[in-house]
């Protein structure tokens, strides 16, 4: 008898409605990032940003379905089992068939991982975004998803894979070292390779648009409990603990934010409070499942002050990561994926492990090898894939291009019609 027969209907018609549910909250992620990103470029370039994100969407649909997901959470072949899965599954092929223990379908937790695997790459773009060469950009997006995140996928939560629990047994319950280190060092290494904005940092625009700001911040901080809450793949006391711990970083991170900006500047801004959540939330992302609540505010509370400080080291060192990708995302998810070893206990996981709070230095010291192996592999591979297009293809806009903006050249298109004015 297969084994699907033996388990309850009921529960798995449960488990996988969940499963959905929370990548639906994920895939809204994205246009929420989208928003986010808006509202901080100038107004002449802010369908380019948006679509950058968008674009990321429907290129990264397309390679899951075809050989995405099979590469990633496939078993792999021989020697390269660790590090890639195989193509067994090119095509979905495999979307009705049980997965793990029977009580979910294959297509349920491939179309959650799907949303994971758009908004990484989609998480760079804030880095080179009003300068970057739209065609480019989509050449990176398959480039860098195909030869960075899904390697790093399969190794992270792939079957054996290298820094998983069959491997290194490193910690990352949502993300912290596939979405939030990966994007983070893969945004600094682009900003980085495809250079300043021309009129950088004389001419350092002001946000266009604080409340899309806030807006998008907002919808990022719904749509994390889908990124978190449904990473346990199963609706219970795991996906209620990913959710208040997930609370909990957020908040912790927004109102360490504004204490700090008080004491720099004598009031907190709206964009710092918006900074501050996200900071919590990536911070919290590796953790979510292995830590309680109030391991949950520290580890918020300690992201706002590295982002912060990180952000004012980026600020000095004249690296145009335009909206702050390295420190919020990259920084914060190394912070998450430190103290994910500081404070797991199996207590409240026992799938987890016991960091150095419950005596066990060795998972802290885990965290840290894969966090190095993380910043490598993204560094080194986004390095040489932006090196083998420039070979190919301008990485940005032409001056005249950027300095008109990239609404009106990339996609002939204005966000704001002016012809008409009060």
């Amino acid at each position: 008898m297969p084994f699907l027969l033996l388990v309850d209907p009921a529960l798995r018609s449960a488990n996988n409605g969940f499963v959905l549910t929370s990548a639906a909250l994920v895939l809204m992620m994205t246009p929420a990032l989208a928003l986010f990103y808006a509202g901080f470029v100038r107004s002449r370039n802010v369908l380019n940003t948006m679509v950058m994100s968008f674009a990321a969407m429907g290129l990264v649909s397309v390679l899951w379905v075809l050989f995405g997901y099979s590469l990633a959470f496939s078993p792999g072949q021989g020697v390269w089992a660790p590090f890639i899965g195989g193509l067994q599954w090119a095509g979905l092929s495999n979307w009705s068939a049980p997965y793990g223990d029977g009580q979910l379908s294959q297509g349920a937790v491939a179309f959650f991982q799907l949303t994971f695997a758009i908004i990484t790459p989609a998480l760079i773009s804030g880095a080179v975004v009003e300068r970057m060469n739209f065609r480019a950009w989509l050449a990176f997006v398959l480039l860098w998803s195909s030869f960075v995140y899904l390697p790093l996928a399969h190794m992270v939560w792939g079957p054996g894979g290298f820094l998983g629990p069959e491997g290194l047994g490193a910690l990352d319950f949502a993300g912290g070292l596939v979405v939030e280190m990966a994007s983070g060092v893969g945004a600094a290494v682009t900003a980085a390779v495809v250079g300043r904005r021309r009129n950088y940092p004389a001419h350092n625009s002001p946000p266009h648009n604080v409340p899309f700001i806030l807006l998008g911040a907002g919808l990022l901080w719904f749509g994390w409990f889908g990124f978190n809450g449904g990473s346990g793949l199963v609706a219970g006391n795991l996906a209620s603990l990913a959710c208040l711990t997930t609370n909990s970083a957020g908040a912790a991170a927004a109102l360490g934010w504004m204490v700090i900006e008080t004491l720099q500047r004598g009031k907190p801004t709206a964009v710092g409070v918006a900074t501050g959540a996200v900071a919590g939330l990536v911070a919290i992302t590796p953790a979510a499942g292995f830590v309680s609540p109030i391991s949950a505010l520290l580890i918020g509370f300690a992201a706002a002050l590295v982002s912060n400080w990180a952000l004012q080291l980026k600020n000095r060192s004249g690296l145009d990561d335009s909206l702050d990708v390295l420190p919020v995302h990259g920084v914060a998810g190394l912070l998450g994926i430190v103290l994910t070893g500081v404070f797991a206990v199996k207590a409240v996981n026992p799938a987890g492990a016991d960091g150095l709070v419950a005596g066990h230095a060795a998972q802290l010291w885990i965290q840290l090898k894969a966090a190095g192996f993380t910043l490598l592999w993204v560094g080194v591979g986004t390095f040489v894939i932006l090196q083998a297009l420039r070979m190919v293809m301008p990485l940005r806009a032409s001056e005249s291009d950027e300095r008109q903006g990239l609404d009106i050249n990339a996609h002939g298109e204005e966000a704001y019609n002016t012809e008409f004015t009060v």
